[in-house]
């Protein structure tokens, strides 16, 4: 159910749902706001808990509002970043699709100096994208395990690529990893940060304090990453 109120001034549509809940649950993140109550909880209180958290719910919607989007079109003329560079779809007279760097310029003169070429639809651009960045994030990555695992003097582990939508990476007590593939989209100091990460689990499975000192004896400006890594979305 779609509810509207107004928090600090600001109007606020949310999602409420009753469940069997002992207690109030808010979770705020790309969807917006949702809500799950236990099931005896009326309107009025829920309303009521909203105001008294109306400073921290404002915020937190206000971070993810200003989250650096990494959704994308699927159209011929979209911009896909790599890496943190803009590549986009080449179409050849012949019919094969190809990725290549992004240039204005260049791009201008090739599109009025040749004829009007045939449409990819937005499954078919899906798909070759989508192929095109788990084949780049693969061997990415792959490179950089090896350079953080040595630095931490550790065996190379096990990876898969993750689709994981809260996630950028992860890793478990049978030292296999996953790490997001969207981080290919990133600039290589964000996917070093995340590997040099999930690698330092493998040896400390928490956040402690040992466990950023050996994130930084391999990642030195680690807190200036991790800071910018949560402006994504």
């Amino acid at each position: 159910m779609f509810i509207q109120t107004v928090l600090n001034g600001r109007k606020i549509t949310y999602t409420l749902k009753h469940c069997k809940r002992k207690s109030i649950g808010l979770t705020i993140d790309h969807q917006g706001l949702r809500i799950s109550v236990p099931l005896q909880i009326a309107l009025p209180q829920v309303e009521t808990i909203l105001q008294e958290k109306a400073g921290w719910i404002t915020k937190k919607l206000e971070q993810w509002e200003n989250k650096k989007s990494l959704a994308m079109p699927w159209t011929q003329d979209a911009i896909y970043p790599l890496l943190g560079e803009p590549w986009h779809i080449v179409l050849k007279s012949s019919g094969e699709i190809e990725m290549a760097r992004y240039c204005a310029k260049e791009t201008a003169n090739v599109r009025t100096a040749e004829q009007p070429l045939p449409q990819l639809n937005s499954h078919q651009i899906e798909k070759f994208v989508m192929a095109w960045y788990y084949q780049q994030a693969i061997v990415c990555f792959q490179q950089r395990i090896a350079i953080y695992a040595s630095a931490l003097n550790i065996r190379v582990p096990l990876f898969r690529l993750s689709c994981a939508k809260t996630r950028w990476g992860s890793c478990n007590s049978r030292g296999f990893i996953h790490l997001n593939w969207r981080l290919i989209q990133m600039p290589l100091y964000l996917v070093d940060y995340v590997v040099a990460h999930e690698l330092a689990h493998l040896i400390e499975m928490n956040h402690s304090a040992r466990f950023w000192k050996l994130v930084g004896s391999v990642y030195l400006d680690y807190q200036t990453a991790r800071k910018e890594l949560k402006e994504y979305g």
